[in-house]
């Protein structure tokens, strides 16, 4: 949890403070947290798990914005500007979660301006990567997008393994393809170009990067 923008900077007296105005949760893989639209008034810490937060089109299309893991949080638009949430937030493995209230939020940022110093650090951290994922679909072609999002993820849930990195990722085909923008046939055929070239070797919700070189070449 030290991790988290909110516990950076407290000393472990006020962490353990904020951490006991804190309501823990737990979700199943597939488990909806909010959804578009819903009330939002509570700030979430991924303990751990992973979450994923997307949006859905009129016409029944979902596009996947992000995938969060264990010391990141989302919710937080919610205590700058209340109203009905943005996005859907679902379980995309077994999720531990810890919420806080945007009433004891508040009275912590009050406070603790250094707690404050850092949430507004995730918050544009978050929206350069925003800004970068915008640019990628606009100049970008799909399997660079493709390289581009296994690197992603491979900086927050890889794992060194024997032949290469072990990147644990957790969703499914259909998934992956949304958080590319791309449709699912067009996502697969590069993913087997990659493999053909021997770059990766897929699994079961994972993938194994053998040739992280060869992949960030590709996803310039």
């Amino acid at each position: 949890m030290r991790r988290a923008p909110l516990f950076k900077g407290l000393d472990d007296e006020s962490a353990n403070a904020l951490a006991a105005q804190m309501s823990p949760s737990r979700l199943e893989r597939g488990d909806v947290l909010f959804r578009e639209g819903d009330r939002g008034d509570t700030l979430y810490v991924i303990a751990e798990g992973k979450i994923k937060l997307g949006r859905t089109s009129p016409d029944g299309r979902e596009n996947l914005v992000a995938i969060l893991g264990p010391g990141e949080m989302f919710g937080e638009l919610s205590l700058f500007d209340p109203g009905p949430r943005t996005m859907t937030a679902t379980a995309v493995a077994e999720a531990q979660l810890l919420g806080v209230g945007n009433d004891s939020l508040t009275s912590i940022l009050t406070g603790r301006p250094e707690v404050s110093k850092s949430l507004l650090a995730a918050l544009a951290q978050r929206l350069r990567r925003t800004n970068a994922h915008l640019a990628d679909l606009v100049f970008t072609d799909v399997p660079g997008r493709v390289a581009k999002a296994l690197l992603e993820l491979s900086e927050r849930f890889g794992r060194p393994a024997e032949g290469g990195v072990m990147v644990s990722h957790d969703l499914t085909q259909e998934e992956l393809a949304q958080l590319v923008g791309a449709s699912r046939e067009t996502v697969n055929k590069a993913l087997a170009d990659f493999a053909g070239r021997g770059w990766l070797r897929l699994g079961a919700r994972s993938v194994l990067l053998r040739d992280v070189d060869r992949l960030r070449r590709r996803a310039r």
